[in-house]
């Protein structure tokens, strides 16, 4: 039993399975039909010690006494034949039973901290990486993120999207490593755009931002980088501009078909060398109805079982052209759940951000 990433991104401890919950109630009736259909001379009543043990086991104190005590009476009923085990048989079972009940309450006392630190961890990686609402601006939103490390809802990868003065900036970023060994990366480089956002007159000006408190965070951590896809739309949604730093080119989403938005790519984020090219902003006309989906490269790097890496692009404009839901939810959903039945396990951090400008 532990922390698991739940559908929908959340953390909650593991249940047990059914089946298993309901193997003591099995193996004490099971004991009991054994038992009046063997010659009476037979006595199975010693196995009747192993139904408390296995309750402690799926069960909390409570449903653990009640097991033990109902153990104890079906072997002092003579209807089930069991009824002739000695007086020291007899209290091996009850000394059994107790000890159940007191590792049933260990065991409930420490899934109740499990709980408590789930909910904590759940509280805590929320705050670094936010929920995208649904609407931004004018710009509607959905993303979706899938930590490749057990447990976490945050990895290296992230994604952002803010309103400002000059109009709703997005990021979307895959930093140095994953699991929670980025989360510190994580948390600095949102942080930095998130102040960026609402002071940078440009997206180069935010891209500086974000570079400088890489090279910062590097002085204390040692080398640091991301590559990153910064956009931006523009009072009026006529357009949006795109700055790229070493990421996957975003998909433009338009009247069914998938077209990639290039934009001259600049060294990752944190190189921090000189002489090498600084980001030269694309701008793209937009229709209404157009989608922008950018992506980081756990999603392309996914390969199936012959090995050849997943085809984003194409299978998400067979999934179009056969009239699929085109809106920003529908279609972060629709690639998750195609590159799982693609890939089978994804081994890296996969991030999706859909962006559609007045149509949600």
């Amino acid at each position: 039993m532990g922390t698991v990433p739940a559908e929908g991104g959340t953390v909650q401890v593991a249940t047990l399975p059914r089946w298993l919950r309901l193997l003591p109630v099995l193996l004490l009736a099971a004991l009991i039909v054994a038992q009046g259909v063997t010659p009476g001379d037979v006595e199975l009543g010693a196995y009747y010690a192993a139904v408390s043990p296995l309750a402690a086991l799926t069960y909390g104190v409570l449903g653990t006494a009640v097991t033990a005590v109902a153990v104890v009476v079906v072997m002092m009923l003579p209807v089930v034949g069991s009824g002739s085990l000695a007086g020291a048989e007899l209290g091996a079972v009850v000394l059994i039973g107790a000890l159940s009940v007191v590792i049933a309450g260990v065991g409930q006392r420490s899934r109740g901290r499990l709980v408590e630190a789930g909910s904590v961890a759940e509280a805590a990686q929320h705050a670094v990486l936010a929920p995208v609402p649904p609407k931004v601006g004018a710009v509607h939103c959905a993303a979706l993120y899938r930590a490749a490390q057990r447990g976490t809802l945050v990895g290296g990868d992230l994604f952002d999207v803010r309103d400002g003065p000059h109009g709703v900036r997005a990021l979307i970023a895959d930093v140095q490593g994953h699991g929670l060994a980025a989360v510190s990366t994580v948390a600095s480089l949102l942080g930095a755009f998130r102040e960026a956002a609402l002071d940078q007159p440009d997206l180069r000006s935010v891209a500086g931002r974000l570079e400088r408190r890489l090279l910062l965070d590097a002085d204390a951590n040692g080398e640091l980088f991301a590559t990153a896809l910064l956009l931006e739309f523009p009072e009026g949604g006529s357009v949006v501009r795109l700055a790229c730093h070493g990421h996957p080119p975003a998909l433009l989403l338009r009247d069914g078909a998938v077209a990639e938005l290039t934009a001259d790519p600049a060294p990752p984020l944190g190189t921090g060398l000189p002489g090498l090219p600084r980001p030269v902003t694309a701008e793209v006309g937009l229709r209404p109805g157009d989608m922008i989906l950018a992506y980081t490269d756990g999603v392309t790097e996914a390969r199936n079982a012959s090995g050849v890496f997943y085809p984003l692009a194409g299978r998400l404009a067979a999934r179009l052209a056969r009239g699929a839901d085109p809106s920003p939810r529908e279609v972060v959903d629709a690639v998750w759940e195609d590159l799982i039945g693609y890939a089978g396990v994804v081994g890296d951090d996969v991030a999706l951000l859909a962006l559609t400008f007045g149509r949600p």
